[in-house]
């Protein structure tokens, strides 16, 4: 397993395209950070079992104030921290402080975390930690590792994903306790035989945008913006509100914020375009302007994008969705022989191009 997250970036980069529509493999493509938080020394021990095991730099976060006994007293000290946090979760001063970070995590795509469960939560420390850098973390392939005595950590696995809403988790988290603690070695290589870290490197690829009934590819950049969208699409599908513009766009508010990385532009019948960071253009015309590319809608012409986009009219529902995140699964699909389904299940009669269901099964058009 030593060379698990270095193959995984050989193979992205034996599958990069020449193409203008798809951006260079960035440069920390592969590159895997753990962070971790240990207090009775178990999470430290897990982090060098794990760093035996694969290619990884290693950051260990530290409170700022030294020599506090958080399980005393039946870890009221502890228990204090996690209620200050869970009375205003998004305020920065319901954490308690922790040591300068000098490791940027532009470095790192791939970001594995080992922390301690406390009173059935995520140490205090580590939410600080988690809280303060989720802008940076978002986009990035996340998986963790959890420490306990024997209490279960569904309660840490939901505070982590409120403190990181926009990441890319790869895989299931890795329970570690006082009962296998000893075993840790084969846990941890056989947790990492499941991570996704590989789709996770090439789910940037494709998106798909259903409008009416019908569904069109987009093969998506790969920049900090794609990876945040990615990763909120990963939890649901989401359903927009577009107008047309101009006679070249159809374009709304998300409804959330991207990151930026805006530059001057000039954008092209079928091209996807963050707009100000939180709303989405999709083009059927060419207008230039400070933009951030999110992908290209393939395989259609000017004309049959004008179409599929419903140009020049108003209020267009529109889904941005992943291919696995359809909601559609074999049982639930349609499955009347020889009729045709959208994805959204209505029969239809007349196809143009399109993603469908027939016979149970997606089939391409």
């Amino acid at each position: 397993m030593k060379q698990l997250i270095m193959f995984f970036a050989a193979m992205l980069l034996s599958c990069s395209s020449d193409s203008e529509v798809r951006a260079e493999v960035p440069a920390n493509a592969g590159k895997t950070l753990v962070v971790y938080y240990s207090y009775t020394g178990n999470c430290r021990e897990i982090t060098n079992t794990l760093t035996s095991q694969i290619e990884a730099d290693v950051l260990e976060i530290q409170p700022a104030e030294k020599g506090l006994k958080y399980d005393a007293n039946g870890y009221a000290l502890g228990t204090e921290l996690l209620n200050a946090i869970k009375a205003n979760p998004d305020d920065a001063d319901s954490y308690p402080a922790i040591d300068p970070v000098t490791i940027s995590l532009d470095d790192y795509q791939n970001i594995i975390i080992v922390t301690p469960l406390w009173w059935s939560q995520m140490a205090a420390i580590m939410q600080t930690y988690l809280f303060l850098n989720a802008s940076e973390l978002a986009g990035k392939h996340v998986a963790m590792i959890v420490s306990s005595h024997s209490s279960g950590i569904s309660g840490v696995v939901s505070d982590a994903q409120r403190l990181l809403p926009n990441a890319t988790w790869m895989g299931d988290a890795l329970w570690i306790n006082a009962k296998n603690h000893a075993n840790r070695a084969s846990l941890i290589e056989d947790w990492l035989a499941t991570l996704n870290f590989a789709e996770g490197q090439s789910t940037m690829e494709k998106m798909y945008i259903t409008i009416d009934g019908q569904t069109q590819s987009v093969t998506l950049e790969e920049n900090d913006a794609t990876r945040a969208l990615v990763a909120k699409l990963k939890h649901a599908p989401v359903t927009v509100t577009l107008n047309s513009s101009g006679d070249f766009e159809i374009w709304g508010a998300l409804g959330f914020s991207l990151p930026m990385s805006n530059q001057q532009t000039t954008a092209h019948p079928g091209d996807v375009i963050l707009y100000n960071g939180s709303n989405i253009c999709l083009f059927y015309g060419t207008n230039s302007w400070s933009y951030t590319r999110l992908g290209r809608i393939e395989d259609l012409s000017e004309s049959e994008l004008r179409s599929f986009l419903k140009a020049g009219e108003n209020n267009i529902s529109v889904t941005l969705s992943l291919s696995t995140a359809t909601g559609l699964g074999p049982n639930l699909a349609p499955k009347s022989e020889g009729n045709t389904y959208t994805l959204n299940g209505q029969r239809v009669k007349n196809t143009s191009k399109g993603i469908y269901i027939k016979n149970g099964k997606k089939v391409i058009i």
